[in-house]
């Protein structure tokens, strides 16, 4: 079976160490590819000391300055995280993301999505994602090195290309990339400033994050945003003509 197309993104790693640790880590799983973006310090000598035999991975690693750089072309993308978050957001366990991961990228690029060390990953960088991987641990003690839930993740992942369930794409087109998804929440922003739907909440900046929240769990292939963004372009039209009239 061919090795699935899934990229290890680091999102502003702040130790050099932890990123060759992350690349020796996913030599041992079988994974390549390993995005950083805006990384603190690389390349480094005590990354390359802590990759250990992994040098070619550590090699090819390529650096982006945004974490929708690193994901573009991907379909199907997961982030870590090791705190509770609300009820809006899709969080599964790291096994079973595992397998939806391997399958996902039988068909076009996957991504699992890793915060920095001390701060982990906004809220506005965790909406990109379809869902949430949460990493069993004591509960006295969540806290896991940067390069250690890489290893876990990877772990996982190494297991599932041997299931039957990540052996064959999903039925269906792949899911919209991370771009086709940001133009269609400019769009969606747009309009609503334009028919003046105002967020009704306490502090009025959450209307935009729940609207990406809930179209990410809806896991929108190419031609259902095409659809959508038809919808609100008619929506600009209506009023356009009805400005006209007036």
């Amino acid at each position: 079976m061919d090795s699935p197309d899934i990229r290890i993104v680091l999102v502003a790693p702040s130790h050099p160490g932890n990123i060759g640790a992350v690349a020796r880590a996913m030599k041992n799983m079988a994974l390549s590819e390993l995005l950083l973006v805006r990384p603190k310090e690389f390349p480094h000598p005590e990354a390359t000391a802590r990759a250990s035999g992994a040098h070619d991975v550590l090699a090819g690693a390529r650096i982006v300055a945004s974490l929708s750089e690193a994901l573009d072309g991907c379909g199907f993308v997961a982030a870590t995280t090791s705190r509770d978050r609300d009820q809006y957001f899709r969080v599964i366990d790291v096994r079973e993301a595992a397998a939806r991961i391997v399958a996902e990228s039988r068909r076009a690029p996957a991504a699992v999505v890793f915060g920095s060390e001390r701060t982990g990953l906004t809220n506005e960088e965790l909406e990109t994602a379809h869902a949430l991987i949460r990493i069993p641990a004591n509960a006295a003690y969540l806290s896991l090195n940067l390069a250690m839930a890489v290893q876990l993740v990877a772990y996982e992942l190494f297991r599932a290309c041997d299931s039957d369930a990540a052996a064959h794409p999903p039925a269906g087109p792949p899911l919209a990339s991370e771009q086709e998804m940001a133009r269609l929440y400019a769009h969606f922003e747009q309009v609503l400033e334009e028919i003046e739907f105002r967020d009704r909440t306490q502090s009025g900046t959450h209307l935009m994050g729940r609207i990406r929240r809930f179209l990410q769990r809806a896991e929108l292939d190419q031609n259902e945003v095409n659809i959508l963004r038809g919808m609100l372009t008619a929506v600009q039209s209506r009023r356009r003509h009805a400005r006209a009239e007036r």
